[in-house]
This record gives C-alpha cells, structure tokens and sequence, in this order.
C-alpha cells in the first residue's frame, strides 16, 4: 500500500504501530477532514495481516471522551474533552490503552482484544512533586513500555519530558519515587524535545522516540536503562521536507523482519487533518537509524507508473499546493500556482522495450488559466532529466502528451510555469491558482 497507506478517506494521525499476534495494529489520533482543530472525541484503530500489508481493516471505535449515535463516553463524569495521541500495550494477556485527553486527567482501559473496544478501568493515580512538569496529570502524548522483565514504564510530556514506572498489578498507578523529569536533557537545539514520546526497546538498547521542538521530525534517543539516561542521535524521518511543514508523532515498528518509521503528513492546507504514512528504515551496527527521506511508497518497493496515480500520494510538494478533500470519494491537489513543484518517489518504468516514447495522461480542473508543466525525472532541477511537457488551459480537462521513454526506477515530478505575467504584467497574474491536479498515468 503507498503512502498515505490507509484508505485515502481516512485520518489517523500520532500513529503507534504495534505487533500483536499476527498482525500490526495502528492506534493514533482521530483528525476530521477539513478541520480547524487537531483530533476528535473517539479514537479509531485499524491492523492489517503481518503477511499482506495492503489488507488494512477497520475495527472502528474504540473509546469516546463524547456520547455518539453509537457510543457511550467513558469520561463523562470528569470530561468531554478531545482524545490525544494514545498507546496500546499487551500485559498478561490483556491489552491498556494509554489516553491522553486534552486538559484533563487522562486514562486507562482495558480490553480482551487488541481491536478493542477498551474499558475505562481509572483515570492515572499518581503523586508528583508541586510546580512539576506532570503535576497536572495531563500526561501529553503517553507512550508505555513493557519490559522484558514485567516492569511497566509511562514517558510522557509537552516542552520538557517526563518518565515513570507504573504498577504492573494495575497499570495505572505511578510507582512512588520513580517519577524523572527531563528524560530528554532540555537545552540543546535543535533536538530539543517538544512532544510525543514513544519508547521501543531494540535488542538491549532503549530508543524514544519524540518530536523536537524545530523542525517537523521524529527524533530519538537511546539509553542502556528505560529510565535514562538518555543520547540524542539524531533524527529518521522529517515531514517538512519539501511538502507543507507541521508536527510530527509516531514510531518504530519491526513487521516481517523490516523495520518501519510511523508519522503522518498534513492536508488541506492546514496542520490538522493529517494521514498516516511509512517509510523503511534500517540500523546501522552502532545501533543508530539513518535519517530517511519522505516517499510515495509506504510498504511497497517501487509504483507502478502504468497504473493511475492519485495526484493525493505526493510526496513533494513545494511552493503552496496541497491536498485537499472535497468530500469522501474526492481529493486532489490545489493551490497550484507559477513555481509549484509536485512529486512522487518511486515508479519503476521497467526494463527496456522496442519504443523510444511514451504517452503521458493528466485528470486536471482548470481555473481560467493557460499553464505550461515540466515533467522530469530524478530531480526538478538542472539535475533533473526532462521528459516532455504538457499544457493546461483554461477549462483543464484530460491532458495528453509524448514523452521521452523511461526505464529502471525514478522520481517523477511536475513543474509549474504560468504562460501569462511577463514583464509588465508580471505583478498582474502573479499568485493565481492555475490548475487543480486529481491523476495521472503513463502508457507504453
């Protein structure tokens, strides 16, 4: 499945993937397509089989801060408050999620079944210092481990970090004494951390993995000890890159003996309604993650360019286009303006054929407007091989082009000139909306 590699509808943002059985479970965040605030009252999960991750099912809701159609809210005597970035952990057989609730107390649930639904079993129990950075039992952006040992440990946090143990008897309770501020050494840029904890144990290393406070990465940090201390070494995956920038939160994840970076990437030009994403990562022998870049391909090797594109899987994109969704069934990139760049990494064009050319085919929607694109591969730049151009005019429609054969795998991108604004009139037409891209395909 690309990236996003949920259904394209779907926005599940913060994701924690786990592996439970034989299959991986992603649990996040709830965003609404088109909102102007970050999540919602219910959280969601879906999991797809360890041997085919392109099978993605929904188990619908799974907890509720709010009564819905369906639902009962579990938090109703104390709050109504949107649900945050939870974590799910097995303990004895028994899986808890982990609730983070907007200015409130969070919480733990239980259930039977990895899918859910949880139930409320207490809100978190705890006994933190005065002026501490927990003090309010918000417990931003909760990530739990269960160690090799049956020890349980929360690390949470919102600017500076914090860390406990947990009561494996309960799973709720903070083990007095054991309470760290600053799991994170505060101080020192730009890895700095901001939010989002997530704790892996690989081997006999602890990794956290957290969003720093610049940028738009997933950082980590390792230690020999759940609490600390910890390294900073660097960051894996950074979702501002050339594409519309915005927070990040996810996490590690070995499906397949293949190790994944979880996060997500925006939409419709905005921060919120974001959709989850998944880039293969590797270690190195000392232990350390190279950074990766952003792609198309989620869990696949390559795309297939003979297969319609949804212009919605970009991967790139520079100069004030995005994504945006008009309802259910249709999303498409807009805002596209002179300069735009629109990209997609990676298509695999095959091997050689008897042909010298190719046929190129666009699903755009004009807006009044006569624009020249650039396809090249490889890069947008000098560097960048072009293969043909394409024109849109002022109503779009389906555009045709020949292009230059193809083979082996590459990046594709779209580069956007404006015909009109030279000289005189350039200040005239300078920032109009061209076109609106929806698909794309090539033809041997």
């Amino acid at each position: 499945m690309a990236n996003p590699y949920l259904p394209l509808w779907e926005y599940i943002p913060d994701g924690e993937p786990r592996v439970f059985g034989d299959r991986v479970y992603i649990y996040g965040s709830h965003d609404r397509a088109g909102s102007d605030s970050f999540c919602d009252w219910k959280l969601k999960v879906w999991s797809a089989p360890l041997d085919n991750l392109n099978d993605w099912t929904c188990h619908g809701d799974i907890f509720h801060t709010k009564d819905d159609r369906d639902h009962k809210s579990a938090t109703s005597e104390w709050t109504e408050r949107e649900l945050f970035a939870p974590d799910v952990v097995e303990k004895d057989g028994k899986y808890y999620l982990y609730a983070y609730i907007i200015g409130a107390v969070g919480c733990v649930a239980v259930s039977d079944r990895p899918e859910g639904p949880f139930e409320l079993i207490s809100r978190y129990k705890y006994d933190f210092p005065k002026g501490s950075v927990g003090e309010c039992g918000w417990f931003i952006d909760p990530g739990v481990l269960v160690d090799d040992d049956g020890r349980v440990y929360i690390f949470c946090g919102y600017e500076r970090s914090f860390a406990a143990e947990l009561n494996p008897d309960n799973m709720y309770e903070v083990i007095d004494g054991t309470y760290i501020e600053d799991i994170i050494p505060p101080g020192q840029e730009p890895d700095d951390f901001f939010e989002a904890c997530s704790p892996r144990k690989v081997g006999d290393t602890y990794y956290l993995i957290y969003s720093p406070r610049k940028g738009n990465r997933l950082a980590y940090a390792t230690s020999k000890s759940p609490l600390g201390p910890y390294t900073r070494r660097g960051y894996i995956v950074d979702n501002g890159v050339d594409y519309p920038a915005g927070n990040d939160h996810g996490s590690i994840c070995q499906i397949n003996g293949q190790w994944y970076i979880f996060y997500h990437r925006m939409t419709n030009g905005t921060i919120m309604s974001r959709r989850a994403c998944a880039e293969k990562i590797s270690f190195e022998p000392d232990g350390t993650i190279k950074p990766v870049e952003m792609t198309s391909l989620g869990f696949e090797n390559s795309l297939s360019p003979y297969k319609i594109t949804p212009a919605e899987i970009a991967c790139v994109l520079k100069g004030g286009c995005f994504v945006t969704e008009l309802d259910t069934f249709t999303r498409k990139i807009v805002g596209i303006t002179d300069g735009c760049i629109i990209g997609y990494k990676y298509f695999d064009f095959g091997d050689d054929y008897s042909s010298k050319t190719m046929e190129f085919e666009a699903s755009t929607n004009g807006c009044g407007c006569d624009c020249d694109v650039t396809i090249k591969i490889d890069n947008w730049d000098e560097s960048g091989d072009e293969i043909g151009t394409f024109h849109v005019g002022l109503s779009g429609g389906i555009v045709k082009t020949i292009v230059k054969k193809v083979t082996g795998v590459h990046s594709v991108y779209f580069i956007v000139k404006d015909v009109y604004g030279s000289g005189w009139t350039a200040n005239m037409f300078k920032g109009r909306q061209l076109f609106e891209l929806n698909a794309f395909v090539f033809k041997k």
